[in-house]
């Protein structure tokens, strides 16, 4: 496909309520949407790097700035026929995955439109739906924590995620524990500690939980691997987690039992699919997180999500968790599968923003032609 024109909006999408992390809290979700053009069709890709380099080194800001002015010239023009060929021409720049990951999706996106075939079949999936779990921020008391958490468990999630950050840790997870002391939880740090935590994570181990997600810093796999020796719970990557190159060093020092894969955060789905193979060849599970995208993105989490070897339940949140409108329609939706679970179904048709609603939470747009 010839790539001939690419459309670039830097928008900003308010949240019902702000999300809160070990490295602080967001009210809007900033993120970067691309509508890729070839000839008469076109597909839409997203990527949500955040207002400010705290998940990662990446910023919306930055990224568009980036997409505009280097990446995007960089395939107008050019006909390419798969995405390890866009990431090869991209490769010429170091790092940014976040900015990468806009084009790789909105190259899906117009591929699957262009052959008429889902998505999630386009990327080797075997099933249709999969299991999702309920996720929890760090809130302003502990009683409303135990209510969600007693809420989800009822509804059915399969899993409870919560966020763990130093003022929010080891009373509160016993608080949920001594609550609920059967049902599958676990922990994410967001990088919120180092190896000298060790001591903390090992009085974690009595909590009998799944995994202990992303515990110290967001670019180490050589101190998560000392850690993961020094005690019992699983240990997962996500933030560390950015390339196929630093999968596989991951894998190779046993620095993780799981592997959390965000398309945007690894460059797209081009080298997410690349990782989960990779990690299924050694016998390691996977599961998809999400950056709080709208429909857009959250549509590519779900068809990648597909795959045989996410086997723990996915990251992925209908629309209304977090907006009160979408910006793209139709929103993400969750459903009951056959055993009453909550699940995410692969879109057969990606969703696209909705032309007033991007209009008006949209901070900066260009046109590459």
């Amino acid at each position: 496909m010839r790539i001939d024109q690419i459309h670039l909006y830097h928008v900003a999408m308010p949240l019902i309520s702000p999300w809160r992390t070990a490295y602080g809290e967001d009210a809007a979700i900033h993120a970067i949407l691309c509508r890729m053009v070839s000839g008469s069709i076109d597909g839409w890709g997203e990527s949500a790097p955040f207002a400010a380099p705290c998940y990662s080194p990446e910023w919306a800001g930055g990224a568009y700035a980036l997409v505009r002015d280097r990446l995007s010239p960089t395939l107008i023009g050019k006909d390419i026929s798969s995405g390890e060929q866009l990431q090869c021409l991209l490769s010429i720049y170091k790092g940014n995955p976040f900015a990468k990951a806009v084009l790789d999706t909105a190259w899906w996106s117009l591929h699957s439109r262009r052959e008429g075939r889902p998505l999630a079949e386009l990327l080797g999936a075997t099933r249709k739906v999969v299991p999702v779990g309920a996720d929890f921020g760090v809130m302003d008391n502990l009683d409303e924590l135990l209510e969600g958490v007693d809420r989800a468990v009822e509804e059915r999630f399969p899993r409870v995620k919560l966020k763990f950050r130093p003022g929010w840790d080891l009373p509160m997870l016993k608080a949920v524990r001594d609550c609920q002391p059967d049902h599958p939880i676990h922990i994410d740090c967001n990088s919120g500690y180092r190896i000298s935590d060790a001591e903390l994570f090992q009085q974690v181990d009595e909590f009998g939980l799944e995994m202990i997600e992303q515990p110290l810093q967001h670019d180490d796999v050589y101190d998560h691997a000392q850690l993961q020796q020094r005690i019992q719970t699983a240990v997962c990557l996500d933030e560390s987690i950015v390339s196929v190159d630093r999968a596989r060093q991951a894998l190779e020092l046993g620095s993780c039992r799981y592997v959390n894969i965000k398309p945007g955060r690894v460059g797209g789905l081009t080298n997410a699919v690349a990782i989960h193979n990779l990690y299924r060849k050694a016998g390691v599970p996977c599961w998809v997180g999400g950056m709080l995208e709208s429909a857009v993105g959250s549509s590519h989490c779900t068809a990648l999500a597909m795959l045989d070897n996410f086997t723990y339940p996915a990251d992925i949140f209908p629309s209304s968790r977090f907006y009160h409108e979408d910006l793209a329609d139709p929103p993400l939706e969750l459903h009951l599968d056959s055993a009453g679970i909550p699940s995410v179904q692969a879109p057969d048709v990606l969703p696209e923003p909705v032309p007033d609603r991007l209009r008006s939470l949209t901070l900066e747009h260009c046109v590459v032609r």
